[in-house]
């Protein structure tokens, strides 16, 4: 009994009944005919719900779901779930799914509604696109099986209960990958360039023609082959890149429902995959207070788990960023040459220019690229039509933060420190083009 109690319901429609046959009772008060037939109606009408629920209370688990979770949840991108329903009754059911969602999607009105026939077997699929990294908890299926009648309800409580880790976005990591291998970039117009040089990494001895340096000449090669042999070098590979993530309150702006630091773990995932393709050395830190999450740069296998699982712990304490304390510890713990992606955000120059000496002391012994962000709700407010005052002086201050941004790139160039002035959503896109740019340039 407390099972019947905990999962039959009683439709709507059987309510509408009860109300016609309420009219008809007050109809039957005048007309004693209708008080009659109204009798037998209610008569009948009870006798269905009996075998409306006897029914469907007969057979045990004749209802049954199948949910296919992937192994992780990708941050930002579109993750597919997978119902699969089987019908056992001997007859058709109306099914009303709510899944329990993890509260995180904050969605109350997730509801499907399928018939199924007797041993049909139907799928559904459904997407999420979380923004922020974390445990979601994913519940119960609750499926709500109505007979042809259509009178009473049965619920099923299915599935098992399940927590998915949410990782910085994997899923793009392939539609980045043909950018690694491209022969050039479409967005900068620059193209992969076979380098012969004297750098420390030997390709091959070759036969010597006109316009080799004969500084290359090896000797005892052309001993043995009695012609002039030289020794080849191509551009030196395995070079280290860091992604620098800033930690402090300045990324924590929110765009799209994602904050920017969410925007630059993304980023630094697949700039991280896309560096390792190309033959080069990847690692990460982050910093606010200390520097913190510390990867050295390498190229094995494991290195793209480790730099996943670092990222997937990153959160911020709402601080200023020390500057300072990251200069310390690249001095200190990266003593090679290394090309550095910063991703920070500054608004105005003042914010650049407390920041700007140890910038400028980063890029003395690596090379610097500082990646930071446009504020998109800007072009909203510049190119809407303005009927009063306080709208002109709204477009007036936002072209004023604009025009900021456009300083803060040109104050960079004085100093030599590359940068990047992207939006949100082009963040990874901009960055992996800008590494094979300066790859390209043989700029590290």
């Amino acid at each position: 009994m407390k099972q019947l109690y905990n999962t039959l319901f009683l439709n709507t429609r059987l309510f509408y009944i009860l109300g016609g046959i309420a009219v008809l009772f007050v109809v039957g008060y005048f007309a004693p005919i209708v008080f009659y037939i109204t009798k037998i109606l209610c008569l009948i009408l009870g006798l269905l719900v009996i075998i409306d629920i006897l029914i469907l209370y007969k057979f045990n688990d004749a209802v049954t779901v199948t949910r296919t979770l992937p192994e992780r949840l990708s941050n930002g991108d579109t993750n597919t779930i997978t119902l699969q329903i089987t019908n056992t009754y001997p007859f058709i059911c109306h099914l009303d799914i709510i899944e329990e969602l993890p509260f995180q999607f904050q969605k109350r009105d997730f509801l499907f509604n399928i018939k199924l026939k007797t041993q049909e077997q139907k799928t559904l699929r459904y997407d999420l696109n979380p923004t922020k990294r974390g445990t979601y908890n994913f519940g119960y299926t609750n499926v709500y099986v109505s007979s042809p009648l259509q009178l009473a309800t049965k619920k099923y409580i299915l599935s098992d209960t399940q927590d998915l880790k949410c990782y910085p976005s994997f899923l793009k990591l392939r539609a980045f990958h043909f950018r690694a291998f491209t022969d050039a970039s479409i967005s900068y117009g620059t193209k992969k360039v076979r380098r012969i040089g004297h750098s420390l990494e030997f390709e091959q001895i070759k036969e010597y023609t006109s316009g080799d340096d004969i500084r290359t000449l090896n000797w005892k090669a052309t001993a043995k082959r009695n012609q002039l042999m030289v020794n080849q070098y191509v551009e030196e590979k395995a070079q280290p890149v860091y992604a620098v993530i800033d930690k402090g309150r300045a990324m924590q702006m929110h765009f799209n429902n994602m904050s920017l630091l969410d925007y630059a773990v993304n980023a630094t995932l697949a700039i991280s995959h896309a560096v390792l393709r190309k033959q080069d050395k990847a690692g990460m830190l982050s910093f606010s207070k200390q520097v913190e999450d510390i990867i050295v740069a390498e190229q094995r296998h494991s290195q793209m788990h480790l730099i996943s699982e670092a990222l997937y712990n990153i959160k911020t304490d709402f601080s200023e960023s020390d500057f300072s304390s990251l200069y310390a510890a690249a001095k200190r713990k990266i003593t090679n040459r290394s090309l550095f992606i910063l991703y920070t955000n500054f608004e105005t120059m003042d914010g650049l220019n407390r920041q700007l000496p140890y910038l400028r002391a980063l890029a003395k012994n690596h090379l610097l690229l500082v990646v930071f962000f446009k504020n998109t709700e800007l072009n909203t407010i510049i190119h809407s039509k303005s009927d009063n005052i306080q709208g002109v002086y709204d477009a007036i201050i936002a072209e004023k933060f604009m025009y900021e941004k456009k300083k803060i790139v040109k104050a960079l160039q004085k100093y030599g420190i590359q940068s990047v002035l992207t939006e949100p959503e082009n963040l990874t896109g901009d960055t992996i083009n800008k590494y094979l740019e300066l790859k390209s340039r043989g700029l590290f």
